[in-house]
């Protein structure tokens, strides 16, 4: 026990003064004569021992009194466990991303945590509160709780990192309380190191009852007909199978086709035909888990003809020109003497079919070209030297070319995986007719290859630019050389290539994805463009290009859907941006991995648990209770003793 104010245990001394009235009082029997005492005496001894009793009560009550009231001035108080935390800063870190819609025992996570944080919160605790979204320093319950019952959920994933970066950037002599509250999806141990060592960190994992969930994973184009598109819808169910959910497809939010699925598997694809014309609408399920997957926005734009051309001897490329039609593409050929350079910027993909060397003035003028966007695609020529090619590949990243070998080599293996395949094939194909080449240079790089040889060495591989790619063949595909051109793989593989543009085909942008994004459009420097929709209005970074305009969008926009964009008042192209789907499935949470923390069920216990540990237990009050009773039974003894 210890006391708040122990000098005023000095004034234990005035517990003399009883004692010494008490002791030294004059007080005295008188003797009383009566003509007849005798029996009188017996009665006489009997007063003056209960006089004595009385008194010695009276003095143990008095001192009892006494001594009470000054150890309760004194204050005094048993030290907490945990004293020297008891001035830590705290912070409270609230997960509002969209897997804290899932339901709870007494609702959706999200909306019964911000219901503890008000009832639990003591009003007078002063706290910082850090969302996916929002931040509020230094703050009370009271302040915040209109935020925290508007709190929206946030298309931010949780990243603990980011939540640790800005406490740590909060710099105070104190020690740091943090109250961290997620459900965990896709926590993972690297997360967990950037939590600082030194804190009292608490985690409060809230529990589903259920994890089942169906989203909607991706949309892509899988047939182009003549008049129509043929688009593949993804399905992805995670948890209970075999259900069956309704399918709905909107343009411009009418409704143009429905159907009732069965999902029998995890992973389900599903087939519609649109017109090939502006479309702007999006696919949308029914399920009673998460809502924010249940939609996937998405755009295409009317076709218009790219425009390629390939560099290289005539009649080594006329292969190109039954695979780049002039229903789809405006293609033409040119040798390297007879290309004009003003050209190349207008294209959308340029290909380099067998250059003996390619020169330095080209070299820098495709560098331009893929930095604006254009995709690059590079067949070598036997007779180029290796020196002159990777000179030129190393301007787009580490790519390296080793001698060429005169060995016959079969190429047997496809990566569906590969973002150039994305699409292309329904099923995936293990025995097909291999094509083959009779010489061939070993690429060598940290990039995946989109077509293997037989010993795993790369045929094809690309080095992937946020706005475009650069495609490189390890061997020339001249028929002398190669039986490629006769492969069934030649006409998906080039053609892919030239399209695999982020602009054509289907728009359907992630947000916080901060690729950028190429507008075709020229644009004055007082000119900038902006992105709207009926709900939401914002103007992204951009910076003009020649005749493009690059857009990066960050965190903006703040809602899934359909939107348009606009230079000034004039309508250029729909866009699409949906949430990102990292958090659909509900089964991706690795308690295990919190083991080394404090973990609890609710604020409350938390709270609690820290009043408890870090407050110190005062007695006085006890003291002054004690004091009263005593009080009490010395009036009783005045009373009733006699």
């Amino acid at each position: 026990m210890q006391f708040k104010h122990p000098y005023i245990l000095y004034f234990l001394f005035l517990l003399a003064l009883p004692v010494l009235v008490h002791l030294f009082q004059l007080r005295r029997f008188k003797k009383e004569y009566f003509t007849n005492v005798r029996f009188l005496k017996e009665l006489s001894i009997q007063t003056r021992k209960s006089s004595k009793i009385k008194k010695w009560l009276l003095l143990a009550t008095r001192l009892l009194i006494l001594t009470c009231l000054i150890l309760a001035f004194a204050q005094p108080f048993f030290k907490a466990k945990d004293s020297k935390n008891s001035a830590n800063e705290m912070f409270i870190v609230l997960d509002n991303s969209f897997s804290m819609q899932a339901k709870g025992k007494k609702g959706e996570l999200l909306k019964r945590a911000v219901q503890e944080l008000l009832e639990n919160t003591p009003e007078n605790q002063t706290f910082s509160l850090i969302t996916n979204s929002e931040t509020f320093w230094n703050t009370d319950i009271k302040t915040i709780r209109t935020s925290l019952q508007n709190l929206k959920y946030s298309a931010l994933d949780f990243q603990i990192e980011s939540a640790m970066a800005k406490i740590k950037s909060r710099k105070s002599a104190f020690n740091k309380d943090i109250i961290i509250i997620t459900d965990a999806i896709g926590l993972k141990p690297k997360q967990l190191k950037s939590i600082d060592k030194n804190s009292s960190t608490h985690f409060i994992i809230p529990k589903t009852e259920h994890q089942n969930n169906v989203s909607i994973d991706s949309v892509f184009i899988h047939q182009n007909l003549n008049e129509f598109y043929e688009i593949g819808l993804k399905i992805a169910t995670y948890g209970e199978e075999n259900k069956e959910i309704p399918v709905a497809l909107y343009n411009q939010n009418k409704l143009i086709a429905k159907t009732l699925t069965k999902l029998e598997t995890k992973n389900k694809t599903l087939y519609f035909t649109i017109p090939k014309k502006d479309f702007n609408g999006y696919f949308s399920i029914v399920d009673n888990s998460l809502e924010y997957d249940n939609n996937l926005f998405f755009s295409i734009s009317r076709p218009e003809k790219m425009n390629i051309i390939s560099i290289g001897t005539p009649e080594k490329s006329n292969f190109l020109g039954r695979i780049y039609t002039n229903e789809e593409f405006n293609y033409s050929n040119f040798s390297i003497g007879s290309l004009d350079y003003n050209i190349i910027q207008k294209q959308d993909a340029i290909l380099l079919n067998e250059l003996e060397e390619i020169p330095q003035a080209l070299q820098t003028t495709l560098k331009s070209f893929s930095e604006k966007g254009g995709n690059i695609i590079v067949i070598p020529s036997a007779k180029n030297t290796v020196q002159n090619l990777n000179q030129f590949l190393t301007i787009f990243g580490s790519i390296h070319l080793k001698a060429i070998e005169n060995k016959e080599k079969l190429i047997t293996k496809i990566n569906f995986n590969h973002p150039l395949f994305g699409g292309v094939f329904e099923n995936k194909i293990d025995n097909f007719q291999y094509p083959k080449t009779k010489s061939s240079f070993e690429i060598s790089g940290p990039n995946p290859a989109a077509l293997y040889y037989e010993d795993q060495t790369a045929f094809l591989t690309s080095i992937n630019k946020p706005i475009s790619s650069v495609y490189v063949f390890a061997a020339p595909i001249n028929q002398a050389n190669s039986n490629f051109q006769q492969s069934p793989l030649i006409v998906p593989t080039l053609y892919k290539m030239a399209i695999n543009n982020q602009n054509k085909g289907i728009k359907a942008l992630t947000i916080g994805n901060n690729n950028p994004y190429l507008v075709d459009v020229n644009l004055s420097k007082d000119v900038i463009l902006n992105v709207k929709n009926e709900k939401e209005s914002f103007i992204p970074a951009q910076q003009i290009m020649n005749n493009k305009v690059q857009l990066t969008f960050n965190e903006y926009p703040q809602q899934a859907g359909n939107f348009g964009i606009y230079k000034q008042k004039e309508h250029l192209q729909n866009i699409s941006f949906n949430y990102n789907r990292t958090e659909s499935n509900l089964a991706k949470v690795n308690e295990k991995l919190l083991s080394d923390f404090k973990t609890s069920d609710s604020i409350n216990t938390i709270f609690d648990t820290l009043q408890t540990d870090r407050i110190d237990n005062q007695i006085w009050k006890w003291f002054v209770i004690f004091a009263l009773l005593f009080l009490v039974t010395e009036m009783a003894i005045i009373q009733f003793v006699k």
